[in-house]
């Protein structure tokens, strides 16, 4: 198991409160794992945006749409657990 990563038990209860799923009105999140993981990682190691490794993305996409999930998600997953 990779402690740094979401355990598929962490993930199934923080899925259904994400924005861009398939049932969701407006566009859909590729992969609200991966941008989770990679806001993780930023948290964790302190770095700045722009140093976030390629595999998650694009550091700005990845930076702006955390910007957007601000208030809308991450208050409702704080919230409930």
């Amino acid at each position: 198991m990779d402690r740094l990563k979401l355990t598929d038990t962490q993930w199934k209860k923080i899925e259904p409160l994400c924005l861009g799923k398939a049932t969701d009105r407006g566009r859909t999140g590729k992969n609200n794992r991966l941008f989770l993981e990679a806001i993780l990682w930023i948290a964790r190691t302190g770095s700045p945006w722009r140093d976030l490794p390629k595999s998650f993305g694009k550091w700005n996409t990845v930076y702006r749409r955390y910007n957007n999930w601000l208030k809308k998600v991450f208050l409702r997953i704080f919230s409930t657990y």
